[in-house]
């Protein structure tokens, strides 16, 4: 067999940014980015989308011929947006909490996430060569991406006369496998979530509720496979710090606080520790996360500096010369500065109509609503402009679904709304009642154009890692993830709403008499909005934030120790803080996902061992069909979720396919656990299946 090229040289033209591939990216990409919308809502999670895209893309586009390895590379850029994009769901449901919205506006939302994104792109483009060429960060996605095209798409070393290359013959049913992982994952966990969500047939979880004299302590598990997917994605080491965090909020600050609170109104033991843990627990995983970022923006001060300096370097050297690109080679080539700062204005100039408008029934006068508009937009602009630097230098150390997106968000929203109030005190805006309702939805708005540029700069050199391997040309690179942005953020206000309408969210349903079980929790947006709620109306719990930053700071002291002896015993301290803050029956199922990865990464190590194989074959494929299995199962769970919200917005029932009624719920609850059992038990033995 061949071997695979390391890379597709400069004087090599092969097709890459085609219309049809541009067709197949932006179908990927309303798929995903639905998948993730519902994902981010359900519990506060997405996940990339770059490497089952990479597999879609190279089955279906093989199918129609002619296709190469730079091509199908496009492919993923583009819809690698769905999976980060997304991530404005965080803040944005927000608005519909406080009841500023009662629904999302499509002119609004998708300006805001797609200005957001288009800058998240332009901010990184003068960062690609110091942090993607001229670094020795890892980009364990990007480079697994890349890995992922080269074993699907072998291009001739000699291409041939029409300099098309081509997909090789012994490589053909690669893609074809991955898509079968996919399609397995997908199957399994979309059936399983129609038996829960759908028929009701088998519970969504099982909760025990311990009391020790006047402390409570709670045991369960969700059964949702979408979560042991991303469990599965996130590792061993996320999973067993997010176990950490369940263990500090439920094993030790509730009880705490459950024997030192009275429970003056009686309420049943469930509802008074849920109470606890919403209004006082949640805090400390957000003091926890909010340390954590800033540590993180920190640390990565240097290489914050340096992407600045090289930014203004590149736009300092442009002279637009055409002989001067045409003397760089086109695996250097990036977008022009020109079109870089020209998109840059125009990003603004939207973002300051968008920012009018959402102020525009606000009782103030024209000069104070400028003032606002000019703070808000200054502020995600260069706050915006200085994590870009350190998002894609995180994601560079640890990966984009790794990054602490959530901690820059809580941050920006500490500082927006310090801002905010600052400048109201200062000219007497916003200091009514209704002012300051007013105030924290300015303030979530801001903070969900700051998201948007993080999240894509967190992606965007990722993908750039990719095309470096692979040999791409990084300006159509940065074309087809600008047409991503562009794709993503205009499916996901009608997904918000389809979502909203069919479940609604916690502190927010659409329709009195909802079953607000089968709300989702949208736990960041709930915490962002509780934070900026708590500075502008001044209860925020200060004392629980302090406990939260206090354990970050510890955490960290015993991260660094535990760096410095080497090994993988590392303490994440980003991921302690989210099992301090998800729900104990989503941190539960991750972790049960990342210990599954686990235990078939130690079955894989003992059957290379005992029976001689080449372990680091054997390993790879091993690795990479769980990964593909793994993003099946939240595929499917996810675009069930989809639909079903779809079936309830036309039916106007929360339940109208369930077969069961409410007494039913107990037996459900155990048969799903013996179910879910085992269908985890399926996954682990098709990853350790041999290669096929």
């Amino acid at each position: 067999m061949a071997s695979h090229p390391t890379r597709i040289p400069d004087a090599v033209s092969l097709p890459e940014l085609t219309v049809r591939g541009m067709i197949l990216g932006a179908l990927i990409t309303v798929v995903f980015t639905a998948s993730n919308v519902y994902l981010g809502l359900k519990v506060g999670l997405t996940f990339s989308s770059s490497i089952p895209a990479a597999v879609i893309s190279m089955a279906v586009l093989r199918a129609l011929r002619g296709s190469n390895i730079l091509e199908n590379n496009m492919v993923q850029t583009q819809a690698s947006a769905a999976g980060t994009l997304s991530s404005i769901i965080f803040v944005l449901p927000g608005l519909l909490m406080i009841g500023h919205w009662q629904g999302f506006p499509f002119g609004l939302t998708f300006a805001i996430c797609a200005s957001g994104g288009v800058l998240g792109v332009l901010f990184t483009i003068p960062l690609r060569r110091a942090m993607v060429v001229d670094s020795d960060l890892p980009y364990p996605e990007g480079v697994a991406a890349a890995e992922i095209l080269r074993v699907g798409s072998e291009a001739n070393e000699s291409p041939s006369a029409d300099g098309r290359g081509s997909i090789a013959k012994d490589a053909a049913g690669t893609e074809s496998s991955g898509v079968r992982e996919i399609a397995f994952g997908g199957v399994v966990s979309a059936l399983f979530a129609f038996a829960t969500s759908g028929l009701r047939v088998l519970g969504e979880s099982i909760t025990a509720w311990v009391p020790a004299g006047a402390a409570v302590f709670r045991l369960t598990t969700g059964f949702s496979l979408a979560l042991v997917g991303a469990g599965y994605l996130i590792g061993i080491v996320s999973g067993l710090a997010i176990l950490l965090g369940i263990v500090l909020s439920w094993g030790i600050a509730v009880p705490v606080l459950t024997s030192i609170t009275p429970n003056a109104d009686g309420q049943a033991i469930a509802a008074f520790a849920n109470g606890l843990w919403q209004h006082k627990v949640r805090f400390i995983g957000a003091g926890t996360i909010g340390v954590a970022a800033i540590w993180t923006l920190i640390t990565l001060a240097k290489p914050m500096v340096d992407g600045v300096k090289t930014s203004l370097t590149a736009l300092g050297r442009s002279r637009g010369a055409r002989g001067a690109a045409e003397a760089t080679g086109r695996t250097e080539r990036d977008l022009s500065p020109y079109w870089v700062i020209a998109l840059t204005l125009v990003c603004v100039a939207v973002w300051v109509v968008t920012f009018g408008v959402f102020l525009a029934s606000a009782p103030l006068s024209l000069s104070g609503i400028a003032t606002l508009v000019a703070c808000s937009v200054v502020f995600a602009v260069v706050f915006g402009f200085l994590v870009a630097a350190a998002c894609g230098y995180m994601a560079g150390l640890v990966g984009s679904s790794a990054s602490p997106i959530s901690g820059i968000g809580i941050v920006a929203v500490v500082l927006v709304s310090l801002l905010i109030l600052s400048v109201s005190r200062a000219s007497g805006l916003l200091d009514t009642g209704a002012g300051s309702k007013l105030a924290i939805a300015l303030a979530l708005f801001t903070t969900s154009a700051v998201i948007a540029i993080a999240t894509i700069s967190n992606d965007n050199l990722q993908d750039l890692k990719t095309g470096w391997l692979v040999g791409a040309t990084p300006w159509r690179q940065q074309v087809a993830l600008l047409i991503g942005c562009v794709v993503g953020a205009a499916v996901i206000p009608p997904v918000l709403n389809l979502l909203y309408n069919a479940y609604g969210f916690m502190d927010a349903l659409p329709r009195p008499g909802m079953d607000p079980s089968q709300a989702l929790s949208a736990p960041q947006a709930i915490l962002m909005t509780a934070i900026a709620k708590g500075i502008f109306t001044h209860q925020l719990d200060w004392s629980m934030l302090g406990i939260g930053a206090v354990l970050g700071f510890v955490l960290i002291v015993i991260d660094a120790l535990l760096a410095r002896r080497g090994g993988i015993a590392r303490v994440p301290v980003i991921a302690v803080g989210i099992g301090i803050y998800l729900p104990p029956t989503i941190g539960s199922v991750l972790v049960i996902g990342a210990l599954l990865g686990w235990i078939a990464q130690r079955i894989v190590k003992a059957r290379a061992k005992a029976q001689g194989k080449d372990f680091v074959a054997f390993a790879q494929a091993s690795e990479r069909r769980g990964v593909l299995l793994a993003s099946g199962l939240i595929v499917g769970e996810s675009l069930v979720g989809v639909a079903m919200a779809m079936v309830v917005g036309f039916t106007g029932s929360d339940a109208p396919l369930a077969i069961v009624g409410s007494g039913f719920a107990p037996t459900s609850e155990w048969l799903a656990l013996v179910v879910f059992a085992g269908i985890c038990a399926v996954v682990v033995r098709r990853v350790l299946a041999p290669t096929r």
